[in-house]
């Protein structure tokens, strides 16, 4: 394998281990008071949630930046 190739799947596996914080704070709750099934789904449920809140946000952030400001005037040639 090339040395890119390499590189691209190392930092591929790197990033499918990598938890999520959601994650993080589920998993201690889990263990603090100890949750049901249904609990579980709720939370994996607010996690999604959360996402595509976040998801959102960058989404708005990027259509405004994407609108430029028109520059210049606009000058009728006879």
């Amino acid at each position: 394998m090339s040395a890119q190739k390499t590189t691209r799947q190392e930092a591929s596996e790197r990033a499918s281990q990598e938890r999520c914080l959601c994650r993080e704070v589920l998993d201690q709750f889990r263990e603090t008071f100890g949750v049901s099934e249904n609990v579980r789904e709720h939370f994996t449920n607010s996690r999604i949630e959360f996402l595509k809140g976040i998801r959102a946000v960058i989404d708005n952030r990027i259509e405004s930046l994407g609108k430029t400001a028109q520059r210049g005037t606009k000058i009728a040639v006879e």
